[in-house]
Formats: structure tokens, sequence, C-alpha cells
């Protein structure tokens, strides 16, 4: 476990790696409190993972980033599916509570439900898991520090992967090979490797992914510019490496998916804020960036 706290008492962070039972489904765990004077607004980019947050205390407003005639909606806990559009999570500078990130295919499992209930939208996590829900996360905010809880949520979370339905083994593999190449590689061919027909790879990728390939893709290689742009290659090398028809095509394709231009994003992600940086939800990816650019 890695964690970190601010001297002034204002914040504190914890993240852990889940037991190698739920491996690499279970991708990570990560605790939070902020005890900060001031809203905080989050840029949350496509990131090709389902977050379940579970809440301690207060609420989060989420609004859909790409589109602002999308009303916002208030949750403590929630659940984001897979989603083409970024996010922005604001709240008035206090929270606490933990997250975890999951591969969709885990998801599907640990849940018990399509994930194409999940894709695009928010989920309230008790309104879909019910008293198993409201028991761990009751269990959690009384546990008397983050290894505890961590060591909790592992064993509750191996206990629903085990009784919940596995995922097909083909519908893993196309994932990770969309995954693998960053969306790059044809999805004719990725179907044609499982074996089914168009059809049929269609609705069982849905059903346990969330989007339809195409969509999935679509945010992986949205997934790789971010990270290509923030190890410093120019958007025109960006687009040009992630197969987009020029820059102009990339320049439009970023702003319908997070509601801000290349530029921007960047801006942000290199201003300093108060209070603990914007960890990225996936390891080696550029997922978060706090914002103060409206």
């Amino acid at each position: 476990m890695q964690y970190s706290t601010c001297p002034q008492g204002l914040w504190e962070t914890a993240t852990a790696l889940p037991d190698a039972r739920l491996v690499p489904g279970v991708q990570g765990y990560r605790g939070y409190r902020l005890d900060l004077d001031r809203p905080r607004t989050r840029l949350e980019m496509p990131d090709g993972v389902v977050t379940l947050v579970i809440a301690f205390d207060q609420t989060l407003d989420l609004a859909d980033a790409a589109d602002p005639t999308v009303p916002s909606v208030t949750y403590g806990s929630v659940i984001s599916g897979l989603s083409t559009h970024a996010t922005f999570g604001r709240h008035g500078g206090k929270q606490y509570g933990l997250e975890v990130t999951l591969t969709p295919w885990a998801a599907f499992s640990l849940f018990g439900v399509p994930m194409s209930e999940l894709a695009e939208c928010f989920t309230d996590p008790a309104d879909l898991l019910g008293r198993r829900f409201q028991l761990l996360a009751e269990e959690l905010a009384a546990g008397p520090g983050w290894g505890e809880r961590f060591t909790r949520l592992d064993a509750v979370l191996v206990q629903w992967m085990t009784a919940g339905q596995p995922s097909s083994p083909r519908v893993r593999y196309a994932w990770q090979e969309l995954v693998r190449s960053s969306g790059a590689m044809p999805i004719r061919r990725v179907a044609e490797q499982t074996g089914w027909g168009w059809r049929q790879f269609e609705h069982r990728f849905r059903e346990q992914i969330g989007l339809l390939p195409k969509s999935a893709a679509r945010v992986l290689r949205l997934r790789r510019a971010l990270r290509l742009l923030t190890d410093l290659h120019s958007p025109a090398r960006a687009a040009a490496d992630c197969h987009f028809s020029d820059q102009a095509h990339f320049s439009r394709e970023f702003k319908a998916m997070t509601g801000c231009t290349p530029r921007n994003f960047l801006a942000a992600r290199n201003t300093a804020h108060e209070g603990p940086a914007a960890d990225d939800r996936v390891h080696g990816e550029i997922t978060s960036s706090l914002w103060a650019i409206e």
C-alpha cells in the first residue's frame, strides 16, 4: 500500500493493488479524504475502465463535459461504466471514500448485469446491488484504516467474483486485442478470431464490455492519444501515430469526446492546484485532470 498525506491534515490518499485472485480484472484501489476550503472540479476522460466509487461522506455532482445541455446528476456512491464522453466531477472541497477500477469483463461478473446497462451513464450501486453493497459500504466506512479496508474489500470482491457469472474467454480475448492495439486492430479481424459470426460477436461484446466494438476502439484510441500528448508529442504527431486522417480530424474527435481541445487539456493538466494531484485511474494512462479552465 502507498500512502500520502498533507502536513496540515487537509488531504490524504492511499492506493493498493488487489488480491492476486482478482487480477487482472480488478485493477486497483484508491482511498481518499479531502478537507479543502474551496470547490474542486476534476475532468475524467473516457478511460476504458468501469469505476466503483464507495462514498463514506459527501456527494459528487457529475456532468457531461462534451454536452453542456445534459443536466448534471448528484451521487454519493456511484458506478460509472464505459463511456465515449468525458465527465466533470464537482464537489465543495470535502470528500471521503474509496474507488475501485475494473476491467469491464470483470465488472460483468462482479455486478451480475449486462455491461450495456451501465455504459454511457451513472448508476447508484445500492440500486444495482442492494443489501450486499450497503453492508460493504458500512463495513468500509467503519474500518480503522486504509489497509484494513483494502483487506476487507479483497475478501468481499473475491466472494462476489466466485459467485458471479464468468465472462467469456472470447470476449476477454477481443477486449485484450483492442487494448493491446489501442483500438487500431480491425474490428472484423477481431471478430473472426473469436470464431463467432458478426451479430453474435457484437451482442456478446456489448453484453460483457458495455459499448459496441467500434465505440470501445474509439475510446482506446483516444486513450493512446492522451498518453502521447502528455509525453510531449505534438498534436500532429499524436494524430498520425493514432491513425487519424489528419490533425484536424484528431482535434474534432478530441473535442467531441471531451468537450475541450488538446491544448486546453494540456494547459489544465499542467496547472498547479491546491490539494493532491488528480491521480490517473489506470496505471500508465492519462485519465484525469483538475480543471480550472471554464
